[in-house]
């Protein structure tokens, strides 16, 4: 089986419905000699941040010369993004050699996709030998594919309200399924707000007589002005100042801070890691997708500038350049998070474009509807899924005021093309709503991620 043939095997898995549960999965991975007891984990749950607090500690691990493997959910544009060590992504090789393998294991059996990606993730770490495994929980917690793992940390970052079809219609219910990773003699680390959900997760603490680690309780960040902030540890005397993370906003500082107290807690095992490398791992952070900034030229489309956002206006702005901002947020709570980052720069850019897609089955009203006086221009598309909301419907739930600036595009390169078009050198074109459409538009703006 070359990549092609494993792929495409992979691929066609998406049109079986998904189911939650851990049977199929312990029953696999019993026939594959159960990769998941030869490693070690931290295991990350939460509606929002679970892929930035893994950036940063994949980041800040990685400075520090470990052999660490990330296995994260949904890929951008290549499904080979889901799996990487280190600097690396899973070669096409050694995807295929592995997908292979299950499929020989299967043989007339059902199989999820995300089962299937998991059960790939466990299969190549264990064969690399690698020293920790971030592995990110795909939905919820409880049933998800993942919980077959045995971790040193478990994190929940927070709970907000997503995927209500298949975790619940309350902040409890939500909380549930997501506590439902916590298990016996592993602390937990969370960044849960003060409501329903941490009534849940103290009582799942309790339940499994664990410590529960709170921040802002047990461990605090603190904005020190800027883009510095100030972590307070766990441990007494553990405190750095004047950190600075390499992704951008406010609600990064928690994942970061999240992070940090994961790290404190992996130390008894061997994770013993320098200030200097802490500070440095930080300062590398990357996550694509999230808040990503870049400039590309109007004509050529090779990158002008990466980074940072500026802050104000630049009469230096380069005159072919055009500017975008890509994130991921697709729910309520993460809508709220770009919303804040975009008000908080008023100087960045003189008008705001807005390219945006949802998933049918995610809560439009609640996540678009708030953001959307920011914007001068809506462009509404869809990416190529099944699930994608028709721009048509999204359009009608906006104000009327609102509609009229929004207009529709059946596909992303021709909503790409309209924002161009339209932009000024000191215009920003946001992509944002849903990550299939960021990864969509990344792939068009800048190519494969996992080359």
């Amino acid at each position: 089986m070359d990549y092609q043939e494993a792929w495409q095997f992979l691929d066609d898995l998406q049109f079986f419905k998904m189911k939650l549960g851990l049977d199929s999965m312990n029953s696999f991975l019993e026939r594959l000699d159960q990769p998941q007891k030869k490693l070690k984990f931290v295991h990350i749950a939460g509606t929002n941040g679970k892929g930035s607090t893994a950036a940063h500690l994949f980041s800040i691990l990685t400075e520090a010369g470990f052999k660490v493997g990330l296995y994260s959910s949904p890929h951008l544009s290549s499904v080979r993004e889901r799996f990487r060590i280190n600097e690396h992504f899973i070669s096409e090789t050694d995807f295929a050699r592995f997908a292979g393998e299950i499929i020989t294991i299967l043989e007339d059996k059902q199989i999820t996709y995300f089962e299937f990606t998991t059960t790939l993730a466990l299969l190549w770490f264990a064969a690399e030998n690698v020293d920790l495994v971030l592995m990110e929980v795909g939905m919820g917690g409880r049933l998800d594919a993942t919980n077959v793992i045995k971790p040193y940390v478990t994190v929940i970052t927070n709970v907000s309200m997503d995927h209500e079809l298949y975790l619940g219609n309350s902040l409890t219910e939500v909380a549930t399924e997501k506590a439902g990773i916590i298990k016996a003699g592993i602390p937990v680390v969370s960044g849960a707000e003060r409501d329903d959900s941490l009534v849940v997760i103290e009582k799942k603490a309790q339940e499994e007589q664990v410590p529960l680690y709170l921040l802002g309780r047990d461990f605090f960040v603190q904005n020190e002005g800027g883009r510095s902030w100030r972590y307070s540890g766990i441990q007494q005397g553990v405190q750095y100042d004047k950190l600075v993370s390499g992704l951008y906003g406010s609600h990064q500082l928690d994942n970061a801070a999240l992070a940090l107290a994961v790290l404190e807690l992996l130390t008894p095992y061997g994770f013993d890691l320098s200030e200097d490398e802490i500070r440095a791992g930080l300062k590398k952070t990357c996550w694509p997708g999230r808040l990503e900034y870049f400039v590309l030229h109007r004509t050529t489309k090779r990158v002008i500038r990466r980074g940072t956002l500026p802050v104000q206006k630049s009469a230096k702005q380069d005159p072919d350049g055009v500017r975008f901002l890509l994130d991921g947020a697709h729910n309520p709570a993460g809508v709220r998070s770009l919303k804040n980052f975009l008000q908080e720069l008023p100087g960045a850019y003189k008008s705001l474009i807005c390219i945006w897609a949802s998933m049918a089955d995610k809560d439009i009203q609640n996540s678009l509807v708030p953001i959307a006086p920011l914007f001068d221009h809506i462009l509404l598309t869809r990416p190529e899924s099944e699930r994608s909301a028709k721009p048509e419907d999204i359009k009608n739930l906006l104000p009327e005021s609102i509609q009229e600036k929004a207009v529709c595009f059946d596909s992303v390169p021709m909503a790409l093309q309209e924002g161009i078009k339209i932009a000024d050198p000191d215009d920003l074109i946001c992509v944002a709503g849903s990550l299939y459409l960021v990864g969509k538009a990344r792939h068009i703006l800048l190519g494969e991620l996992a080359a």
